[in-house]
């Protein structure tokens, strides 16, 4: 069985981390989700509550098939926690399923991993994807190897579909 890791932080967008983790559930694919601490609750930019199973502090790089960064206002958070981007720059080494959403690309770019790699993101933030050496591509959903990119909630069925095809 695959085993992803799904970050969560307070007003995550509520869409794009629940719709990629139930269908990677219904896949078969087992999600943990992480957050700054086990057990701690945080709220969605629409008010859903997740709950962390695990902290980031615990996070390694081979008890997981890849990571799922949703977007909203937590990535500004988690570009900020030194474990994150050592996971991300780990399973980009390893070649691990790194998939990110809207403005989800602010990890991946503050852990250096996007430079010559085709990626999408919110067009907010094109002009970062692009200062990050990322080629930014206006679809619902990039992949370039084992980056999986999308852009905004209106994309969550192909980019839910790219996921769990991908850990197939």
């Amino acid at each position: 069985m695959k085993k992803v890791v799904a970050l969560v932080h307070n007003l995550f967008d509520d869409l794009e981390l629940m719709y990629p983790v139930l269908r990677m559930r219904e896949g078969g694919i087992e999600v943990i989700i992480a957050g700054l601490d086990k057990d701690a609750s945080y709220k969605g930019k629409s008010g859903y509550p997740c709950k962390s199973e695990i902290p980031f502090k615990e996070l390694q790089c081979d008890d997981f098939d890849g990571v799922l960064i949703p977007g909203g206002f937590a990535p500004d958070k988690f570009r900020q926690i030194p474990e994150i981007l050592t996971l991300l720059q780990e399973m980009d080494q390893e070649k691990k399923m790194i998939s990110f959403i809207c403005h989800g690309a602010w990890v991946p770019i503050s852990a250096k991993i996007l430079k010559g790699k085709k990626a999408t993101g919110t067009i907010a933030i094109k002009d970062d994807l692009e200062n990050a050496g990322a080629i930014w591509v206006n679809k619902p959903v990039v992949i370039d190897g084992h980056l999986i990119s999308s852009r905004t909630p209106a994309d969550l069925p192909e980019f839910g579909k790219a996921i769990v095809e991908f850990l197939k």
